[in-house]
């Protein structure tokens, strides 16, 4: 299953990986690699602890784009 996330480099040059669709799954590592790579490993636990608790997965999320003047 392929998931959306959201990669931002923070004020300590290490990549913050967020997946909108998990709500509280977060991950983070020093090079873009390593935290996409780590935030995988973060799916699969909050995934896993879902489904241990009986929550199920709510359905995708829709993508829109939004243009916003500054």
């Amino acid at each position: 299953m392929d998931w959306k996330v959201v990669l931002e480099k923070d004020e300590d040059n290490y990549f913050t990986v967020t997946v909108p669709s998990l709500p509280g799954c977060v991950s983070q590592g020093k090079t873009r690699k390593d935290a996409l790579e780590n935030v995988k490993e973060a799916i699969e636990l909050h995934v896993s602890s879902l489904a241990e608790d009986g929550i199920p997965l709510k359905g995708k999320a829709e993508t829109a784009k939004v243009a916003v003047k500054l």
